[in-house]
């Protein structure tokens, strides 16, 4: 009865977050209110440079533009959260919410990572098969895989959440993180997570190995490729092509193993939040950063947008 007692008197959480000290909680929320609003800008302008410039019709600035739409709304789930409790010096979250937060989180998170896989599997037609390329990523095709990659992604989280639903919790409600995540809510539940976890492994465990798979295994085959041009210009603009979608791999996985499969310790508990702010926040801003500045063709697209812009703005 008192067990009973204890799971209904806990409604919400406390979300401890980066830092108490106010001075430090003021300049935590410039800071960040800097990096979300350059995240919402860079991935929006990459969003509609490709929905508007012609010359960036194809499968590869279609799935950019995917990835731009991503990186806009994962931080959007935690970012006005915990720029809100800098300002109001409150960190309660009710646990409806928190659940909430967790759904749309892992949704867009696991999306990103089979959308990477997509990406790869487009260099690898573009540099290892040229002559069919058209054929094989077809507007139809490139469609079909965004479906499936945004079904999947929100699939495995609606899967995880649901069975974050039979946890009780009865301990204490602390959340040492800026936001809701599975590691921090099974540490805090009174319930036995093993189900949980089991069903994380199986489902997300498999599902992420294949994911990991078919982003890194077409990429054997692309250097093997590349190597055996003779043009030294092909090469550069073939390795140009890869090393920025390469690059945000790296950090996402790096970030994202360290999240969730590296066993938590109350001794790196400052070190998790540093890879969760790297994962939900950092990393948006760097995605959109690593292929403009890396890219040609949006560069010229940004500039012809702007010449347009001050050539409408001069008929007036």
């Amino acid at each position: 009865m008192n067990n009973m007692r204890n799971v209904t008197e806990i409604s919400s959480f406390t979300l401890v977050g980066l830092s108490d000290h106010p001075l430090t909680m003021n300049g935590l929320f410039v800071f960040f209110l800097l990096i979300y609003l350059m995240t919402l800008i860079t991935n929006l302008l990459i969003f509609l440079l490709v929905l508007t410039d012609y010359n960036l019709h194809n499968p590869m600035y279609f799935f950019l533009a995917n990835l731009a739409f991503l990186d806009i709304s994962y931080p959007s789930v935690t970012a006005p959260r915990m720029l809100f409790d800098l300002v109001t010096k409150r960190s309660s979250i009710s646990i409806p919410a928190c659940i909430t937060q967790v759904y749309f989180y892992l949704s867009f998170v696991c999306s990103e990572v089979f959308l990477l896989s997509a990406m790869s599997y487009d260099r690898y037609i573009a540099i290892c098969h040229p002559l069919h390329y058209t054929q094989m990523m077809s507007w139809r095709a490139c469609t079909c895989m965004a479906s499936l990659v945004w079904v999947v992604g929100c699939s495995i989280s609606l899967v995880d959440t649901l069975f974050l639903l039979r946890l009780s919790f009865c301990r204490t409600s602390s959340i040492h993180n800026f936001f809701c995540d599975l590691p921090h809510l099974y540490q805090i539940s009174c319930s036995d997570p093993f189900i949980n976890i089991v069903a994380v492994l199986l489902l997300g465990g498999s599902l992420g190995l294949g994911a990991f798979l078919l982003t890194f295994l077409p990429y054997v085959y692309i250097f093997s490729t590349i190597l055996r041009i003779h043009s030294k210009t092909g090469k550069r603009k073939a390795f140009s092509t890869c090393t920025s979608h390469l690059t945000v791999v790296f950090i996402t996985y790096v970030s994202l193993i360290f999240i969730y499969l590296v066993p938590s310790s109350s001794d790196m508990v400052n070190l998790y939040k540093l890879f969760s702010v790297i994962s939900a926040l950092i990393n948006p801003l760097l995605n959109p950063l690593i292929y403009s500045l890396r890219n040609k063709d949006l560069m010229e697209a940004l500039l012809r947008s702007y010449y347009h812009l001050k050539l409408t703005q001069a008929s007036f």
